[in-house]
């Protein structure tokens, strides 16, 4: 009998112990089967975002839009005592009265001095290709040089996408009155959409997510407008320098080397060739006169002026601006060019407070 009991109670002892270890197989399952369904899910949520990539990038050109209006009715504040909205309204007729004007007076004058321009710069690179080819170089090949794509390595993965981005000519212009819309719908209320956002997470988080995302307005903020401010001034320069130098079509010429300054690095260097294709037929005084201004404008207003414009916006160093201007090129085209500084930006700012900060407790101070 006492044989009996030990035994018993030897079962009832091993009992729970086997309970527990098929308790522990059974979480070790779930939780497999819970990593899993996660790890699907990202990888679900990765490719609905690469398939809809040009679209995100059309929403937050649209959210950069915003931010430079919302900058806008902010400057206007001290001026005009009224509310955030009737300032933005302001903003938005001022806007659209001088785009209004913008073509009005460019209807009568632009689409002369565009073909001037464009026959100029052929016929430059007729010459230019026959003067290479008589000393044994074809560095333009069939084409004369007008496919500049060509010179790039490998233009079919660097900038493959390209084509989406841009698209058709009617569709260019529905992307830009989806961007001026989206922006002025967000700069009405974007405390609106922001808490939106915010609501996706939990409880606990929601202020440090709210006051991250202020962060990352006030860096798009002071990046667009010193963005516009630094195209305006660079436009007015070269065409007031090229105008005194008598090359035509000086206001196309100007207006395109403003606008380039919206891709860092690489959109001066592009937009030093028109000019030198134009200042060609003057002769090589007036050639160099024109290059060689062209780049001490350029340098005076991308080292001195344009630091001190941005310097309440994020800083991002160069080689990391380059990375992000190439890599966002290779996949999404000229929208992922034309974005590629304020996505680096405002993904730095995330990445510094949510990650280095509160994940991994690093306390920056900048």
């Amino acid at each position: 009998m006492d044989d009996l009991k030990v035994g018993a109670e030897g079962i009832r002892e091993a009992a729970p112990h086997i309970d527990r270890s098929g308790e522990i197989g059974a979480r070790w399952r779930l939780s497999g089967l819970q990593t899993g369904i996660a790890l699907l899910g990202a990888a679900a949520g990765l490719f609905l975002i690469w398939q809809m990539s040009s679209s995100l990038l059309l929403i937050f050109a649209g959210v950069l839009f915003a931010a430079f209006l919302d900058a806008c009715a902010r400057a206007l504040q001290p001026i005009v005592p009224a509310g955030h909205s009737w300032r933005l309204a302001l903003i938005v007729i001022i806007l659209m009265a001088l785009l209004a004007f913008g073509l009005v007076w460019g209807a009568g004058k632009l689409p002369e001095q565009t073909r001037l321009l464009y026959q100029v710069m052929n016929t430059q690179l007729d010459v230019l290709q026959q003067r290479l080819q008589s000393v044994g170089v074809d560095l333009f090949g069939p084409d004369g040089g007008r496919d500049f794509s060509q010179w790039l390595p490998d233009r079919a993965k660097l900038f493959g996408h390209a084509q989406t981005a841009v698209g058709t000519a009617s569709g260019f212009l529905a992307n830009a009155l989806v961007i001026l819309f989206l922006g002025v719908l967000f700069a009405f209320n974007p405390g609106m959409y922001r808490d939106g956002l915010v609501s996706l997470v939990k409880i606990p988080y929601r202020a440090r997510v709210r006051q991250v995302m202020d962060e990352m307005g006030g860096v798009l903020r002071y990046w667009f407008v010193g963005q516009v401010f630094r195209i305006l001034l660079m436009t007015l320069c070269v065409w007031v320098t090229l105008y005194l130098l008598g090359v035509p079509g000086a206001f196309l010429l100007g207006l395109q080397a403003g606008v380039s300054n919206f891709v860092p690095y690489l959109g001066p260097i592009v937009a030093a060739f028109p000019i030198a294709l134009v200042a060609m037929p003057l002769g090589a005084s007036k050639l160099i006169w024109a290059v060689g201004l062209y780049t001490i404008i350029q340098s005076i207003e991308g080292y001195i002026i344009g630091p001190l414009i941005q310097r309440h916006a994020v800083e991002v160093p160069p080689a990391w601006t380059l990375v992000a201007i190439v890599l966002f090129g290779s996949l999404f085209g000229v929208m992922g060019i034309a974005l590629a500084m304020p996505l680096l930006a405002i993904g730095r700012i995330a990445v510094l407070r949510l990650y280095v900060e509160d994940c991994l407790g690093d306390k920056l101070v900048e």
